[in-house]
């Protein structure tokens, strides 16, 4: 029998499920850089060419081990634009008896190649991919019958199940959570680590140059690239990261310094979401740092609950919530997102920090994409479609089933609470507290009204009066609500006026906007 095996752009995995049983006398390994997948949004060009040069590279470790690939450019100039077009051109080209496909991890394409299916001249395999530590029957086996859905929850079953960081029946150290260790505001003396990151090799190289070629009106920049391209060089950036930068991610995974994108953050995502790392790996890798005296629990618990917890558990919410999900919009939000986000010109330095590290490298760490560019849009209003889009375009590790529980979910509660209990709306004073952006920023982050004033303050206390009907009944809200109500009904008035001041003032413009002028 032989076998058509597609390998998309995110499954550079030796293990892969669709090539565990592959012959090397007879299957053929089809893999293609397509438009369709590189510009359905339009990708930041540094996310574009990580994923051509991983792909090229693993295709040519797949012909070193002897086997029969057939790769397509994207500049061939045959290539038909599409996944579902290059494997019935394929198909057209050859005599197969059944395709192999390895599930994909966005509902947009996973209905594409369901319609292919359907039509395809011989039998289409789906097989689940076995590379994440919760199968899709596990998550809904604890979903089902829950009335809410946490993560913390899901956590700690995973913990079980797995048995990281476990004591026979309980966690080590005696606590599930080691969140309250991990919130320090970074002293003005903080500096982080040294990084040796990457340098592209000629494969990454020809990649970036293609690119340059081909998507030149795509956001970002290229010179910076220094992402993994190969499981050797994922492996590199792991292992530095659990030496050197490991023992200090607890106390500082939060804190934000000007100018300073990696901070202690392992830089591991687009390897984890291409499949150039293991998730179990990596998490049993950083439990023996602990078990060896190399990194202290609350810095290994913390890291493994981003992997374990939250990585596996959005997963699931997506699987379980889509297609509905992505219609979304419980706060009714419907402002255009501010040119700034794309721009970076702006005076608010943390949004312009965020924004520049977004462009030079296609990353920002999770504080800045949570509680700065999201929680701003989020407090602005803008529209959940807007700001998924955004959140896909500049990320290189952005994939719809990772982000958009992210964006929709814990950045600006479109979800309604299916991933996070509240809101994460949060005046200036937490970005205070947790950088030093504050200090020489033009705005005043003690002040809450006038054009002066932090705008995170001037936004906060009227995102909450717009959504009271929404969200006063949310039991962690209780506090800023019962302070709303002694306000007063004239100063909440002004607060709403001053909200909607602010939001036109920084560029969320009302739908009806231009039709009003």
């Amino acid at each position: 029998m032989r076998t058509l095996r597609l390998v998309l752009g995110d499954q550079l995995s030796a293990g892969l499920a669709g090539l565990r049983d592959v012959d090397p006398a007879t299957d053929l390994i089809l893999l293609a850089e397509v438009r369709d997948e590189a510009t359905y949004v339009r990708h930041h060009k540094q996310k574009i060419a990580l994923v051509f040069a991983a792909m090229r590279t693993f295709a040519l470790e797949l012909e070193a081990r002897g086997l029969d690939v057939r790769y397509v450019r994207i500049d061939d100039p045959d290539n038909s634009g599409s996944i579902v077009g290059e494997l019935q051109r394929t198909l057209a080209g050859e005599a197969f008896d059944r395709v192999v496909v390895t599930e994909c991890g966005e509902w947009r394409l996973a209905q594409a190649l369901q319609a292919f299916a359907a039509t395809a001249p011989v039998p289409v395999t789906v097989l689940e991919d076995s590379r994440f530590i919760c199968t899709h029957g596990a998550f809904r086996r604890w979903a089902e019958d829950r009335r809410t859905l946490r993560m913390e929850d899901f956590y700690r079953v995973m913990r079980r199940t797995t048995g990281l960081l476990m004591n026979g029946p309980d966690p080590v150290g005696g606590l599930w959570n080691f969140d309250a260790d991990n919130r320090k505001r970074p002293p003005q003396d903080l500096r982080p680590p040294p990084r040796a990151r990457p340098a592209p090799d000629a494969v990454a190289r020809e990649a970036i140059a293609d690119v340059a070629r081909l998507f030149p009106d795509h956001f970002g920049t290229l010179e910076a690239f220094a992402w993994p391209t190969s499981a050797a060089q994922a492996e590199e950036v792991l292992e530095a990261f659990i030496d050197h930068v490991l023992p200090g991610f607890g106390d500082w995974q939060d804190a934000m310094l000007e100018g300073e994108p990696w901070m202690w953050h392992a830089l591991i995502s687009t390897s984890l979401n291409l499949g150039l790392l293991d998730p179990l790996d990596v998490c049993r890798r950083a439990e023996a740092a602990h078990a060896s005296g190399r990194a202290p629990l609350n810095a290994v618990e913390g890291f493994v609950r981003q992997i374990l917890g939250w990585r596996e558990f959005v997963r699931g919410v997506y699987w379980l919530k889509v297609p509905e999900y992505r219609a979304r919009n419980a706060l009714d939000a419907d402002r255009a997102l501010p040119w700034f986000y794309w721009s970076g010109e702006t005076d608010m330095r943390c949004v312009a920090d965020a924004v520049a590290n977004s462009r030079t490298h296609a990353y920002a760490h999770h504080i800045q994409r949570l509680m700065v560019t999201g929680n701003l849009a989020m407090m602005l209003g803008v529209a959940p479609d807007a700001v998924d889009d955004w959140y896909m375009t500049v990320y290189a590790d952005a994939f719809e089933w990772v982000e958009m529980p992210n964006t929709r979910g814990m950045a600006t509660f479109a979800d309604g609470g299916i991933v996070g209990s509240k809101p994460y709306a949060a005046s200036g004073a937490y970005i205070n507290r947790m950088s030093r952006y504050c200090g020489a920023c033009r705005y005043d982050v003690k002040s809450g009204e006038g054009d002066g004033a932090c705008p995170f303050n001037r936004l906060y206390w009227g995102f909450l009066e717009r959504n009271r009907d929404r969200l006063s009944g949310l039991h962690r809200l209780a506090m800023p609500y019962r302070t709303l109500d002694r306000f007063g009904d004239a100063r909440r008035q002004r607060i709403l006026e001053e909200y909607e001041r602010t939001r036109l003032a920084l560029g969320a413009a009302s739908p009806t906007t231009d039709d009003d002028s």
